[in-house]
């Protein structure tokens, strides 16, 4: 056997084993980023799940208050599965740097979170509805309550609640009431 001959088979002998070899590698290689992507699966669904930002929270907590004022307030009646709150889009003071949006879905699922409560509807002003005795318009503004309290270890931004209920078409509240509090500085 000559050399050139000799290197010839050498080579396409390679060729071969190296071709023979490529699927088994690539079906290894399938698998290992299979078995990886299905631990990555688990440990992220096995993680709990992050706890709700400190503003998150305030507000949530100012949205049921909220909510345990306006159910509770003489001209609503006491069958409150029947009554539809239309909830009015809240003016929002531009010093506290909370958006419209987070007040407004915070007082939408503190009146949602009500036991046996009322339906609630989102209304936009220019939308009249309909003068069904059982429907209330909530109107809302959140002010703040002056100047930032500082403590020893956090800052203070008082704030103050403005809730009206009238009826849809009138303008005259036939109920209203003030929330007072304070968030931390550092949620919002």
């Amino acid at each position: 056997m000559t050399i050139q001959a000799w290197a010839g088979s050498t080579a396409s002998a390679s060729v071969r084993g190296a071709a023979a070899a490529r699927p088994g590698y690539r079906r290894r290689a399938v698998h290992w980023v299979g078995l990886l992507s299905l631990i990555a699966l688990l440990i992220g669904c096995a993680t709990t799940p992050d706890a709700p930002t400190q503003l998150r929270q305030a507000l949530l907590g100012l949205g049921q208050r909220a909510a345990e004022e306006v159910v509770s307030a003489p001209p609503v009646p006491s069958a409150l599965r029947d009554q539809v709150l239309l909830l009015a889009p809240p003016d929002v003071d531009a010093k506290l740097n909370l958006a419209q949006e987070r007040v407004q879905e915070s007082l939408t699922r503190g009146l949602l979170g009500v036991k046996d409560g009322p339906q609630v509807l989102d209304w936009q002003p220019g939308s009249t509805p309909s003068g069904d005795s059982q429907q209330w318009l909530v109107d809302s503004r959140l002010i703040a309550d002056g100047p930032r309290l500082r403590l020893s270890d956090r800052e203070l931004v008082p704030y103050r609640l403005e809730l009206r209920l009238r009826r849809p078409g009138d303008g005259a509240a036939l109920w209203s009431t003030v929330i007072s509090g304070a968030f931390d500085a550092d949620a919002l």
